[in-house]
């Protein structure tokens, strides 16, 4: 008769491949949110000066944002109640529809945060976040004497 006993190994005994799986499986989550539209998409460009975030969210107004900065996490978030109302001669149709969603980036030390700044036209979002001027790469030849 063959013995089939099993080892068990723990999960976390391994923990580059357990990192690599929570970090798959959290990717994989966050792709299935932002497809169903729940969370707006972000572009994140790097000037020589400055760090550009553009979040597409089409449909809302300046006053529905929140962007607040709490030592270099930046957190934007939105939400919007509306409410529908229909009446008509035999029912009365009452529908509330709320939208919201938070997103949060951990921003470089370089940042000046003082220097932030938001604009929202067209539906985008745009931060621009200047670098210190410690920071900025100075590219330039140096000529030998």
């Amino acid at each position: 008769m063959e013995d089939l006993t099993m080892n068990l190994i723990r999960f976390n005994q391994y923990p580059l491949f357990n990192d690599l799986f929570e970090n798959l499986e959290r990717n994989f989550s966050n792709q299935l949110e932002e497809s169903k539209g729940d969370i707006p998409a972000v572009n994140i460009t790097e000037q020589n000066d400055r760090f550009v975030l553009e979040m597409a969210a089409p449909g809302l107004q300046k006053s529905d944002f929140q962007i607040n900065l709490d030592n270099y996490v930046l957190t934007i978030s939105s939400e919007k109640k509306e409410e529908k109302k229909e009446k008509s001669q035999n029912f009365t149709r009452r529908e509330f529809l709320y939208n919201s969603f938070k997103r949060t980036f951990t921003l470089p030390k370089s940042i000046d945060a003082e220097k932030i700044s938001a604009d929202y036209q067209n539906g985008i979002l745009t931060l621009q976040l200047p670098k210190k001027e410690q920071e900025l790469k100075v590219n330039r030849q140096i000529e030998i004497k």
